[in-house]
């Protein structure tokens, strides 16, 4: 009999997710933003307890998890990302996950290139590395001693929970389904606006955009529970942020394309073509299917997703052609998404020349007679950051 054996099953569930959440906040704040991408400075007391928590609910390996995290974003949809269900199928990476994580674990040239930086003190070295099976078989046992026989089906729960929430459904579904604020050159989504759940990694494809970002939401409308939890550790002194992502105002008192122009636009590459898709893409798509009744929702869902630039294969490119062809203003919205980003493209170009071929284009793109493309030309002129 456990201390505990008497309780409810809503007890026990309720219990079981609270838990589960303590070992999702500690995966997304330690592992993820403090440990891989260093966006967060933690404290030594939840340095040492995430550490030990994630030992005792997954046996996870911080140089190894931090590695193949790291990996996955630096070869990102391709043969070599760890798990890319654009390449791997997304039933194998959602099913599958802990699975391509252990084989990729063993890899010792990930390991090598991308598990730099991580913790190498006495205990990481003589318990959490070289006994990682060690911690859940005492969570186990804890468990039955506090729940008894239930205790199992806890510890269960809380085995399985990272593998399917994390190693499934955010490197699974999180890069197949859902909405997209960024346009990412991988197919990254937001599974949803409330980052509660997973502690906030539902917001992935804002993690993808900003990756150093100690911050995930991006949207006034957007949740972010894990940043609720660094922002109360902040103020209890036990976290310190190290990076948010960059906000693009626009001043509007500024009238000329400059050159301070150019370089926020270069170092905001992703929010100025992000814009363009939101302000200046959809809207027209939106209107060009209102006014024509041959232009149907497959028709406006495919130039969604070029505009946004998302991953197409060359089947569906070759089918784009002819329906910009019968619509002029979408051809001239495409050509002007083409050219602002070859303007900002990292090329050898000088700035004076890269200066002068965005005045050329702002200027144009306030004669074409399409409103919201002439909207998004004089809102260039006062961009700035925040």
């Amino acid at each position: 009999m456990g201390l505990f054996s008497d309780l409810g099953i809503w007890q026990l569930v309720l219990i079981t997710l609270g838990l589960t959440h303590v070992t999702i906040a500690g995966v997304t704040i330690f592992l993820h933003r403090s440990q891989t991408h260093r966006a967060v400075e933690l404290g030594r007391v939840p340095f040492h307890f995430f550490r030990f928590w994630l030992w005792l609910t997954t046996g996870m390996v911080t140089r190894e998890w931090v590695a193949i995290h790291r990996k996955h974003h630096a070869r990102c949809e391709t043969a070599d990302d760890p798990h890319s269900p654009q390449v791997r199928g997304l039933n194998t990476v959602l099913w599958l996950g802990a699975l391509l994580y252990n084989q990729e674990a063993r890899n010792p040239e990930t390991l090598r290139l991308y598990g730099r930086g991580t913790p190498d003190d006495w205990l990481e070295r003589n318990l959490y590395t070289r006994f990682s099976w060690l911690g859940i078989l005492i969570m186990l046992g804890l468990d039955l001693l506090l729940f008894g026989w239930a205790g199992l089906v806890v510890w269960l729960v809380q085995m399985l929970w990272i593998p399917f929430w994390a190693a499934g459904v955010i490197n699974g579904v999180g890069h197949f389904w859902g909405y997209r604020n960024w346009n990412t050159a991988d197919a990254s989504r937001n599974i949803s606006p409330l980052g509660i759940l997973i502690g906030g990694e539902e917001l992935h494809n804002n993690h993808h955009a900003f990756a150093a970002s100690a911050r995930l939401s991006s949207r006034w409308y957007e949740l972010d529970i894990g940043w609720v939890y660094i922002r109360l550790l902040a103020l209890l002194g036990q976290a310190r942020v190290l990076a948010l992502a960059p906000v693009l105002r626009i001043d509007c008192n500024k009238t000329t394309v400059d050159l301070d122009t150019v370089r926020t636009m270069l170092g905001n590459r992703l929010q100025v073509l992000s814009h363009f898709t939101r302000q200046v893409a959809f809207p027209v798509i939106r209107a060009e299917r209102r006014q024509n009744a041959g232009f149907g929702r497959r028709q406006s869902r495919l130039l969604e997703r070029l505009l946004s630039g998302q991953m197409l294969d060359m089947h569906t490119m070759d089918g784009l052609g002819p329906i910009l062809a019968r619509h002029q203003v979408l051809e001239t919205v495409y050509q002007y998404q083409q050219r602002l980003q070859l303007l900002l493209e990292r090329t050898a170009q000088s700035q004076e020349s890269r200066l002068a071929a965005l005045q050329e284009w702002v200027a144009n793109a306030e004669q074409t007679g399409i409103d919201a493309l002439e909207a998004f030309a004089r809102r260039l002129r006062g961009y700035s950051v925040a």
